[in-house]
């Protein structure tokens, strides 16, 4: 051992040792420590994304079922450098998926409160509009600040896009740094390319106005269930001209105004009593001046919640070998792709919902959902039966539509609908379990089509937007 390290250890003990009995003395006397002015610790600040490359930590994830190796570093393009950031759309029918998309995630959260923007720029081999760019996606799922602008116009000069922050305060944790979405177009029957440059957060001084606004609108619960809050954005003045930025709710504070009815839970509305609330919203935003003020949403969500029934459906008792299930708990079930694939002019949300320890699918603010398998299609020509049961608390009428397809997944060639109210067999009635018992023969189908490739089931109605669907089923 070096004798000389040693003695200096050996000298500088005792003054370690009287330093360490001085400050515990100090920390013994302050009592309750006062931590007012003390800086808060943060997450990293850095602005940039992609300059030249990606920043040390940014990385490219591709969504599913689009071309993991659309995106690469480009140098024939590059606005004021060397290089770019090149994303390939690919062309109609491409075996590498129907759209180029993705996000630039950071390895780890960083703290983007000083800035109110994302900026970069952009060019395209061709005139066309971007379906989607933001951030605040990570692509794990659970983001709750995702924003972004869609049917952004671009062509093959270089032009900067900007998408300011609904509230930058609440980014103090972000890994979503870039998202980009951009499907085939009709008019590009090869596809296309675009190239980014300079993608970075700023603090512009040109976002002089914000008003942020969730669509107006009258829904259904049932209690227990989870409010949905839908067409929500928020519009801001940049440079003097409006920019639409589509978001999720999580930058905005709600409130209820019965809270005996509905609760709000961080960023949900739990339905806890019958009876009817408004849920309004407020934004936090940045002035130009800097000062933080809390701006009103316009737009509300009127809640009329409901008593759930008190029992659960009736559990089937067919045998299995007579029966074809889509959904029940008493049978092995039919794999289906979708229970509601949000078509274009549905208003319609589902989420399961428990009557004891039976679990139905809740439709709620139904005009018409589908439910589609058409991947997997039905044979059901042995069949004599479609069966559902359907609590609903207010309405007349109730619709269901069979489709059948050509092959799986093949071209759609014969549908037909039954509408049941009080007057029908089986009856739909509001207040209590309608048993469905439809017979076959009821849809009108051309007597020549064989219903050996039933792919979608589709529910609707004009008067009851909220219902229960439970034991779906063909049986003979």
């Amino acid at each position: 051992m070096n004798t000389t390290r040693r003695r200096t250890v050996a000298m500088l003990l005792p003054l370690l040792l009287v330093a360490l009995a001085a400050a515990l003395a100090f920390l013994s006397g302050c009592g309750a420590r006062d931590v007012a002015g003390l800086d808060v610790a943060r997450a990293r600040i850095e602005p940039v994304v992609f300059d030249e490359a990606f920043d040390d930590d940014v990385y490219f994830q591709a969504f599913s079922a689009t071309d993991v190796y659309a995106a690469s570093i480009d140098s024939l393009y590059a606005y004021n450098s060397r290089y770019s950031w090149k994303v390939v759309v690919p062309p109609n029918g491409s075996a590498l998926g129907g759209y180029a998309g993705g996000v630039l995630t950071s390895g780890a959260p960083r703290d983007l409160a000083d800035y109110n923007a994302l900026v970069f720029w952009v060019r395209s081999s061709a005139n066309t509009q971007l379906n989607e760019v933001g951030f605040g996606n990570d692509n794990t799922g659970t983001s709750l600040l995702s924003a972004g602008r869609a049917s952004v116009i671009v062509n093959n000069a270089w032009q900067q896009v900007v998408i300011p922050i609904p509230a930058p305060q609440k980014m103090i944790a972000e890994r979503g740094m870039f998202t980009i979405a951009e499907g085939y177009e009709a008019q590009l029957q090869n596809g296309h390319s675009l190239w980014f440059d300079d993608i970075h957060f700023e603090n512009l001084s040109t976002i002089t106005e914000v008003h942020p606004t969730i669509t107006a609108a009258t829904k259904q619960y049932f209690v227990g269930g989870t409010a949905t809050i839908d067409g929500i954005s928020t519009v801001f003045k940049v440079g003097g001209a409006d920019v639409t930025v589509n978001h999720m709710p999580g930058y905005f504070d709600f409130v209820s105004s019965d809270p005996a009815v509905a609760v709000v839970q961080g960023r949900n509305v739990r339905v806890v009593g019958s009876g009817t609330a408004s849920i309004t919203g407020t934004m936090q935003t940045t002035q130009p001046d800097g000062i933080l003020k809390t701006v009103d949403v316009v737009g509300a969500v009127a809640l009329n919640a409901y008593t759930p029934p008190s029992e659960a459906a009736p559990a089937p008792t067919l045998p299995d070998t007579s029966v074809i299930s889509l959904y029940s708990d008493t049978y092995g079930n039919w794999p289906v792709t979708s229970w509601n694939p949000h078509w274009q002019f549905s208003t319609t949300q589902n989420e399961n919902y428990a009557v004891g320890n039976d679990v139905s699918i809740m439709y709620s603010t139904l005009n018409f959902v589908g439910i589609v398998f058409q991947t997997q299609t039905v044979d059901i020509s042995q069949m004599t039966h479609l069966h559902l049961d359907v609590f609903a608390p207010v309405g007349t009428t109730f619709k269901v539509k069979l489709v059948n397809y050509a092959t799986n997944n093949g071209t759609m060639n014969g549908q037909a609908e039954v509408t049941l109210d009080a007057a029908s067999t089986p009856a739909f009635n509001p207040g209590g379990w309608s048993s469905l018992d439809i017979p076959l023969s009821s849809f009108p189908f051309n007597v020549s089509l064989v219903k050996n490739h039933i792919g979608q089931l589709v529910l609707s109605t004009t008067d009851a937007p909220l219902v229960l669907v439970d034991n779906i089923y063909w049986h003979k």
